[in-house]
């Protein structure tokens, strides 16, 4: 499935920005990994919402920039370990 078709270019910037924010979180000892993508989801929308102004398709919007982020950094994680 093709996740880039349904979201704005101008929204794309946020996720870089999200990772980079999902990589500060990780290096923190206290806040357990699992909690990551739930303290993300807020960020992406509250961004999303920035960019876009106060509507429904921002908060998709946010929604699917925040699971492209979680995917793609997942993807590369189980590529990065060995079989």
């Amino acid at each position: 499935m093709d996740f880039l078709k349904y979201i704005t270019e101008r929204m794309l910037i946020l996720i870089p920005a999200l990772y980079i924010i999902g990589m500060i979180i990780k290096g923190t000892d206290k806040i357990k990994n699992k909690y990551i993508p739930v303290i993300l989801l807020p960020l992406g929308i509250a961004g999303a919402i920035g960019i876009g102004g106060v509507n429904v398709d921002s908060i998709i919007q946010g929604i699917l920039i925040t699971g492209v982020t979680v995917y793609g950094n997942q993807l590369i994680t189980q590529y990065k370990k060995e079989s």
